[in-house]
């Protein structure tokens, strides 16, 4: 896989000194870059990557990013292994393409939303290995083909930030200069990813590790009883490496939002439509209990939140239609580099026949259609690019409830197909935001954007091969709704079909007000963050906000444990939790990801604990 103009090595690169809004770095003549070696680490730490956003987005509704992990670990791994030629920054932006391409597989297949929505319907299609590797392999490179010809535009011509790939990017450069750094924070992430491990394989055969019965023993110590009965409405303590990292990563501000929305949901709301007989007394039930209650005031925030955010963000739509030009050439650069206009049409063609048939074929929806999504796909996909250059936020909620919208009216009372024609928009604006990110990274390294591409989709076909077998014993292993998978974004998804098919008949007593008021709610967030500046800080994530009345309060406070310990940790000391923080978070989320994995197989296994919770 070496390229030919590769046999002449003559080293690593030189950093540009002020690069201004161009190349950061200015590659060696016949610097290494696509290689077997850095595609095949890329896949390998994508398949890792993709396996902990399983097991993540399940709990929690929400993905890790793999650019950075796959760069800073790949060269880690080369950096101990010390081979007779050296790991260049090239190759390292090859495997962190084609880690972050494998690792976000199992958000663009949908199988944290659009598949576990499917498999909830009264109805639901069997979907074994062969139908979800179909639909997979179907809907995950149309994201991919859709990003090419907006290269040059979003790019070169704009020079659209993209700030997770001009991270990716520095991190790069950086790691090249001061490769001690980058092996320390290398080693904090395995570091933590192994105790996180450890604790999870351990808490399978000891619970009291993950849930201590805290409720019981204060009442038995002091004979109040409040404190059970709190964990009564969930909100007991639960300990989690996976939601502590992930409270790091994601800050205070989002932190603080799920706890208030918790409050908000679990004590405030739970009660009242208890006490007044609302819901039966089967508290977790998404049937009839107060938990399908209040599920519905939750969604409402995070649709319109979504929907709200998305209209806000018109110069952004409008700048994407006035301006992008579909270009193929490269933007005048080298045509040996640039992507050939016939892989991405041939491609992009290909994809939507598979789509077409496989969606025909295991789901019943007309082709007409599926093509229907893909070409509401090519607008949304553009828009999410921009809105990630500009942001950083892919909106890929925001985008999955307009086509909902739209085929709501195309495909009325089909919920179904409601929902794969939304997984289809999903994955073009998730994998077309990815792949742009990686080319934003690949531009300030002087890279290949061709060489890129072709990493691209190696780490997408490695991402399928792990992400449905793992998708497959997790829906084994437990249920939706559980605890180990509370799965928030798949019941968000299908609530959202239900009404476009159902309309207020699929709503339980008295939910429709509490919709109304969260959907003001949803648009008000947004909408003050806008325009009242004074206020903005002060103002609570609105998708963290609504995510909070779906999952456990106990889950949404292991987040803010993880906020607030990271806070302290910059207060004491800020210089190491600034450098470390991503690692060590990532590590304890990648440990507690993949060995849960474990503990779904000892599960199915009828493995028995040593201890058993009462």
């Amino acid at each position: 896989m070496a390229d030919a103009d590769d046999e002449f090595l003559t080293g690593v690169g030189e950093v540009v000194e002020d690069p201004g809004d161009g190349p950061i770095y200015r590659p060696a003549p016949g610097e290494l870059q696509l290689t077997a070696r850095a595609v095949a680490i890329g896949c390998c730490m994508g398949v890792v990557i993709s396996a902990m956003n399983m097991y993540f987005g399940l709990k929690t509704g929400w993905g890790i990013g793999g650019s950075l992990i796959a760069a800073i670990l790949s060269f880690a791994i080369f950096s101990a292994l010390k081979p007779r030629k050296a790991f260049t920054p090239l190759e390292t932006n090859i495997a962190q393409t084609a880690g972050s391409a494998a690792g976000t597989m199992t958000m663009a297949a949908g199988l944290v939303a659009a598949i576990p929505a499917v498999q909830l319907m009264d109805d639901a299609p069997q979907l074994g290995y062969v139908e979800l590797t179909l639909w997979a392999l179907s809907i995950a490179y149309i994201g991919v083909f859709f990003a090419v010809p907006l290269r040059r535009q979003m790019v070169i011509e704009e020079k659209l930030r993209f700030p997770t790939g001009t991270a990716t990017a520095n991190t790069i450069v950086a790691m090249f200069g001061s490769g001690a750094e980058t092996v320390r924070k290398a080693r904090a992430l395995v570091l933590w990813a192994i105790v996180a491990g450890v604790f999870t394989v351990c808490f399978y055969f000891v619970p009291h590790l993950h849930e201590p019965p805290l409720g019981k023993w204060v009442q038995d110590a002091t004979g109040w009883a409040g404190v059970a009965t709190a964990a009564g409405y969930t909100f007991s303590l639960y300990v989690s490496p996976l939601l502590i990292g992930a409270g790091i990563l994601v800050g205070m501000r989002v932190s603080v939002s799920l706890a208030a929305g918790a409050v908000v949901a679990w004590a405030i709301l739970v009660p009242i439509v208890e006490k007044y007989e609302w819901v039966s007394p089967a508290r977790m039930s998404y049937g009839t209990g107060a938990r399908g209650w209040i599920l519905w005031p939750g969604v409402a925030i995070m649709v319109f939140d979504a929907l709200t955010a998305l209209a806000l963000s018109w110069k952004s739509i409008v700048r994407t239609f006035t301006r992008t030009k579909v270009s193929a050439d490269g933007g005048g650069e080298d045509p040996h580099r640039s992507i050939p206009k016939a892989w991405w049409l041939g491609g992009l063609a290909a994809a939507t026949v598979l789509t077409s048939f496989t969606a025909w074929y295991f789901f019943d929806i007309p082709p007409w259609m599926t093509v229907l999504a893909v070409l509401l796909s090519s607008v949304l996909a553009v828009i999410a690019v921009r809105s990630t250059g500009e942001t950083d936020i892919n909106p890929v909620s925001g985008v999955g409830k307009v086509t909902q919208l739209v085929y709501g009216a195309v495909a009325p009372k089909q919920v179904g197909t409601n929902l794969l024609t939304a997984g289809i928009t999903g994955a073009g604006a998730s994998q077309a935001a990815d792949m742009m990110q990686d080319l934003k990274t690949g531009h300030l390294l002087g890279a290949s954007p061709r060489k890129q591409f072709v990493a691209q989709l190696f780490g997408i076909a490695a991402g399928i091969l792990i992400c449905v077998p793992i998708y497959l014993l997790m829906t084994e292993a437990y249920d939706f709704g559980s605890k180990e998978m509370p799965a928030p974004s798949a019941f968000a998804w299908k609530a959202m079909a239900d009404v476009l098919a159902q309309g207020l008949d699929a709503l339980p007593m008295h939910a429709p007000w509490a919709v109304l008021v969260g959907a003001l709610f949803g648009i008000l967030v947004p909408v003050l963050r806008l325009k009242a500046p004074a206020v903005r800080p002060y103002l609570p994530s609105g998708l963290a906000f609504g995510v909070a009345f779906i999952i456990p309060a106990f889950y949404s406070f292991t987040f803010l444990i993880g906020a607030i310990v990271y806070a302290i940790w910059k207060a004491r000391g800020r210089g190491s939790a600034e450098a470390l923080g991503f690692a060590v978070a990532s590590g304890l989320i990648a440990g507690e990801g993949l060995m849960g994995i474990i503990n779904a197989v000892l599960t199915l296994l009828e493995v028995k604990p040593l201890v058993t919770l009462h």
